[in-house]
């Protein structure tokens, strides 16, 4: 039997992440672009320097209405009517509120990139904040509370930024606000944050695509550029401080037949010397199927479909040095288990950790890792919305604008030790705080067994 001949891979072409032009408009507004030719759905991101710390005490929520709002009428559009040039556009629009402020997120043909980008500064500019969109968006939110309080991946993560924040910084809270905060919200207290927080001199925008044939210049200043507001700085932060003590908090769910497990702490955020270590390291520890936690925790155990260990950056401090800020990532390892199965599953995981510290990793796993992460980058970065919300990251964080291309080259760089020392100081097994959603009936006693650290027990 005669088959065609397997064909034959291409030349491999260099790549590097693409690097952005940075100019500003006379209203202040930086903007960052990179052409991409071929790319003609172009992405538009612009952050707002509107942090959830800046959001008055009782509203947490508000920061979360408003970006909703945004796209819920203006002063010369209903909200219907908006919508549905939007959808004449052929585009999509989003926006959401985290910790270092509110992006608004625009994907559009490059043909019809100028009566979208349009929509969106009369967006920014004067949006409506009309008493029925606000008090029915806030229905949806109280809507969703509920769900997200069933959900168990979502209610171990409140509880571990409870547990790990002082109950007087915002991290502590759900981002989103809680029932309590969220009741007291009206269009009064929007338009009152949007009138404190929103203005062109302190927000960027970020627009890729295609530009082919695109004055983006003149583009802008009849869209963005007719955006004003009072010139002011960036609102100071406090700095992050957080109780790493090791120790387990059992969330109880009576009755569940599976354990939620998110384990914690706070550690170097991007502007650290270690970043680059620490995201190889904890690549190695638990970034994919073939990392160390899933193969002896689902591969030879059978206790999980999955687990991951992941570095999410919660807010940079480099903005912050005069205040003695800094920035911080939330360092942790989740997944979920069997409820017979929690006790056995926390102690081999514990053994892993125990075992990276005392032997090390692999000079195999630290060069999967460097592929994986390195290696994907070309068709990670393929669509321009996922450039534009790269260099969205950069600016939130304060970091350069050819961070992510030095990263690569960095992560290329790490050797075996260095990445080694770097995920075992970033997940030290006794500095560590373990919350576990299920039922405390049957996993109380074996997690108490395995002595990594006091237990406690919470309602659900």
């Amino acid at each position: 039997m005669q088959f065609h001949p397997q064909p034959a891979p291409g030349v491999a072409r260099p790549w590097a992440f693409p690097a952005p032009e940075r100019s500003s408009l006379p209203n202040g507004l930086t903007v960052l672009r990179c052409d991409r030719p071929g790319q003609q759905v172009v992405a538009v991101e612009i952050f707002l320097a509107a942090p959830l710390d800046a959001e008055p005490e009782g509203l947490d929520g508000v920061a979360t209405i408003m970006s909703r709002a945004l796209s819920e009428g203006t002063d010369k559009q209903s909200a219907e009517e908006f919508a549905a040039e939007l959808e004449r556009c052929g585009a999509t629009l989003d926006a959401h509120a985290d910790h270092p402020g509110v992006r608004v997120s625009l994907e559009v043909p490059a043909s019809r990139l100028a009566k979208a980008l349009g929509l969106v500064a009369e967006a920014l500019r004067a949006p409506a904040f009309a008493d029925s969109e606000i008090e029915r968006l806030v229905r949806n939110r109280l809507d969703e509370i509920p769900h997200e309080h069933a959900n168990p991946a979502r209610r171990a993560a409140k509880q571990l930024s409870k547990e790990l924040f002082p109950a007087t910084a915002r991290m502590s809270r759900p981002r989103l606000g809680t029932e309590e905060t969220i009741e007291r919200i009206d269009a009064a207290a929007v338009r009152a944050f949007y009138d404190a927080h929103i203005r062109p001199s302190t927000a960027t925008a970020v627009v890729v695509g295609d530009l082919t044939g695109i004055d983006l210049d003149a583009l802008l200043a009849e869209t963005l550029g007719d955006w004003s507001g009072d010139a002011s700085e960036p609102r100071p932060v406090p700095p992050i401080t957080a109780d790493d003590t090791g120790r387990v908090i059992i969330v109880d769910r009576p009755g569940a037949v599976q354990t939620q497990l998110l384990i914690g702490r706070i550690g170097a955020d991007r502007h650290d010397s270690v970043w680059p270590a620490q995201v190889l390291g904890t690549y190695c520890l638990g970034g994919t199927l073939t990392s160390r936690l899933d193969r002896v925790l689902r591969e030879e155990k059978g206790y999980t479909y999955g687990v991951r260990a992941f570095a999410q950056v919660l807010r940079s401090g480099a903005a912050d040095s005069a205040s003695g800020a800094t920035g911080a990532a939330m360092l942790a390892i989740s997944g979920s288990v069997d409820t017979e199965s929690t006790g056995p599953a926390l102690d081999d995981l514990w053994k892993v950790l125990r075992t990276l510290a005392a032997e090390g990793l692999t000079d195999a796993e630290r060069e999967t890792a460097v592929q994986n992460l390195v290696g994907v980058a070309p068709l990670k970065f393929e669509t321009a919305a996922s450039v534009a919300s790269t260099l969205a990251d950069q600016v939130e964080q304060h970091l350069p604008d050819d961070y992510q291309a030095t990263l690569y080259a960095r992560l290329a760089e790490t050797g075996t030790v260095e990445a080694t020392a770097a995920v075992v100081s970033a997940f030290p097994v006794d500095r560590l705080v373990t919350v576990l959603v299920g039922d405390a009936s049957r996993i109380e006693e074996p997690v108490r067994a395995l002595g990594i650290g006091e237990v406690s027990v919470v309602t659900g």
